[in-house]
């Protein structure tokens, strides 16, 4: 796409955020507007930059009627899907005006935008006039975007939410994951997570569940396992919201020395417990490449949510954090001979299950300063 020419382009300078509020450099674009035909109609709208809650837009422009210009209006909207991601605040204006700075300018602000997210953009150029009203170009055509998802800096400001509610640790030593019993038939072709012929669980890709910004939801490819313990009993709890039969495996075959644990996500769903998504790969593995540079590393064995440590007889020792749900992501095909699978006594708990849950938006906990 054409670069802006020269004296519209400044690397150096950006504008502020786009805010509206009572600044007198922030206007409503809503109301006294004139068409005038001398204003330059932006062409070659140009969107680089792009972070789960801002962008860089640029454009070029014909040089008659530049110096004219005192304003631009940014008509931004997101574009319609009835699954998409809601704004925070739904009577938040999206027609942005700003004084002219220098290309391309900075457009930020979590209160209309939101990660992970489609949207539309166009531009007009303006004059304010001496009565207080504007001039402007005819809009300039419509183009799409998506803003990204969490970076590793709202990923880590979520981590430290996370950790801040976290204290206790419980000892346990099975990983363990809930299915309905045609899962685990040799025979059963139901679930495509399944290679039969292998009698192996395989990975599949991550729902939606959880921060709608998380880089993992949709991508990241693996078996979902838990390692929850009830308190009194030490064991894993006899419910589940999903399925009555229960495949058991020892930790340390999962989780060793060899595994690397990253932390995934943070979230609640209207409810007042709170759930934490962990990642363990083995080293050098496919899970464990996509993990690099996009989740925060964790510790393997000082972390307040997963810990394995080895002790002095070489043996290795599990804690998983009391204060949270933990749900652990493994990113490799797991083999049904290395456990056991059994029926358990409890019940199916569907009102308990994170399949494409929702993060609840409000809560003050699990939520940052960013698009949700």
């Amino acid at each position: 796409m054409t670069e802006p020419p020269s004296s519209m382009r400044s690397p150096h300078v950006e504008m502020k955020s786009l805010q509206l509020d009572d600044r007198p450099e922030l206007e409503s674009a809503d109301s006294g507007i004139a068409d005038v035909d001398e204003l330059p109609v932006p062409q070659h709208i140009l969107i680089s930059n792009i972070t789960c809650d801002s962008f860089k837009i640029s454009w070029n422009m014909d040089s008659r009627g530049q110096d004219r210009i005192t304003h631009y209006f940014i008509d931004l909207n997101k574009k319609e899907d009835k699954s998409s991601n809601k704004f925070k605040h739904m009577d938040v204006p999206t027609k942005l005006v700003a004084k002219v700075v220098p290309l391309p300018m900075t457009v930020r602000g979590h209160w209309f935008l939101s990660p992970r997210t489609e949207y539309t953009v166009a531009v007009q150029t303006a004059t304010k006039q001496h009565d207080g009203e504007y001039a402007v170009s005819a809009w300039s055509e419509i183009i799409e975007f998506c803003t990204a998802d969490y970076s590793t800096i709202q990923l880590r400001q979520l981590l430290q939410k996370a950790e801040a509610i976290t204290g206790r640790v419980l000892p346990f030593t099975v990983f363990y994951r809930n299915q309905q019993r045609e899962y685990f038939q040799p025979n059963s072709q139901y679930y495509r997570s399944r290679d039969v012929q292998c009698f192996r669980m395989l990975p599949s890709v991550k729902d939606n569940s959880g921060s709608h910004g998380s880089p993992i939801s949709g991508k990241l490819e693996g078996i979902f396992f838990s390692c929850n313990t009830e308190f009194n009993t030490g064991r894993p709890p006899q419910d589940s919201p999903y399925g009555p039969y229960r495949f058991q495996i020892q930790a340390d075959l999962l989780f060793n020395q060899n595994t690397n644990i990253y932390f995934g996500d943070f979230y609640c769903m209207y409810t007042s417990y709170h759930y934490v998504i962990v990642v363990l790969a083995p080293n050098n593995s496919k899970g464990d490449i996509f993990c690099r540079g996009k989740l925060p590393a964790l510790d393997r064995s000082n972390n307040c949510f997963l810990s394995c440590t080895e002790e002095e007889d070489g043996s290795l020792s599990f804690h998983h954090a009391q204060d949270v749900i933990l749900e652990v992501i493994y990113t490799e095909p797991v083999d049904l001979s290395l456990g056991m699978v059994s029926q358990i006594s409890g019940h199916q708990l569907m009102s308990l299950s994170t399949l494409n849950a929702k993060k609840d938006p409000s809560c003050k906990i699990c939520n940052i300063s960013v698009g949700r």
